[in-house]
């Protein structure tokens, strides 16, 4: 079955996203190794090489489709923020607007009886159930913690021990 056009530009769209996503959080990284917490830079990093997957699965869904990617510019991310906490909250925000990108692309999916597009999706949206998850228990975590610099020592030791699965 040959991906629709509506689908190929939204799915397109979402490639650019995910890619943005990456570089979103690979300078979220830098700004955690500037204020040295590495284990928050590390937790970081690998979200951004997490994104980069996400967007190579809709680029090969396309391709698999006979349709065309169409790689765009990447738009300029933030390079610094208030605080450890502050940089989370932007990113669980981040993840739930990803989440409405990809329930928005599922629409025009459905709305097209495009069944393959759906099933391909829903890896998406359990996904960002995950995403989400993780982003707002460490947003939770900074917010119990508050200026203990202990608490955020310990939970940068625990960011740190993330790994690429």
């Amino acid at each position: 079955m040959i991906l629709s056009k509506k689908l190929e530009t939204t799915i397109n769209k979402q490639i650019n996203a995910e890619l943005w996503s990456a570089y979103l959080y690979l300078s979220m990284s830098a700004y955690f190794e500037s204020i040295n917490l590495g284990g928050f830079a590390n937790w970081m990093r690998v979200q951004a090489q997490e994104e980069v997957e996400h967007a190579m699965k809709f680029y090969h869904h396309i391709i698999e489709r006979r349709g065309r990617v169409i790689l765009s510019a990447i738009n300029v991310t933030p390079t610094t923020w208030k605080s450890p906490l502050h940089a989370f909250e932007e990113a669980f925000k981040h993840e739930q607007k990803v989440t409405a990108m990809i329930e928005n692309i599922a629409a025009i999916a459905a709305a097209e009886k495009d069944y393959a597009a759906t099933s391909m999706l829903k890896w998406f949206h359990d996904e960002q159930v995950e995403e989400e998850l993780q982003t707002d228990t460490i947003v939770q975590k900074l917010k119990m913690i508050e200026k203990s610099t202990g608490g955020l020592y310990m939970l940068d030791r625990e960011l740190g021990k993330r790994k690429k699965e």
